[in-house]
């Protein structure tokens, strides 16, 4: 499960990365795609410094970031869905899938916390 969620965080990624080349050249489009590029880098980043977390409170720790910022990036994306910088076709699919990796981790993250009581 671990080296498959590393895939699918990576694979995020890469897909927001590559969604914000399809976006316009304005100022705010712009700063989305780089709050987006950051942030769904982010979960992938963190999430594989999770993996190396070396004890519970730790892990706790990191997976909360990873959480935020799955949910960030969901959010950048409905922002660009909202200004009209992405069509819904290209930008629906990642939505799910950072809710889908938003929800993954919020339950990685009670399951460890209960560990850790």
């Amino acid at each position: 499960m671990k080296e498959q969620l590393k895939l699918r965080t990576k694979v995020f990624a890469h897909n927001c990365v590559k969604l914000t080349e399809s976006m316009p050249n304005t100022y705010l489009s712009n700063h989305i795609k780089g709050q987006l590029i950051r942030c769904s880098t982010s979960v992938a980043a963190n999430y594989r410094a999770t993996c190396l977390a070396q004890s519970k409170p730790s892990f706790v720790a990191k997976i909360s970031v990873v959480i935020e910022e799955a949910d960030e990036s969901n959010f950048w994306l409905e922002f660009a869905l909202d200004e009209n910088l992405i069509s819904k076709e290209k930008v629906l699919p990642l939505m799910k899938e950072s809710s889908e990796l938003t929800a993954i981790f919020i339950s990685s993250r009670k399951t460890a916390s209960r560990k850790t009581q």
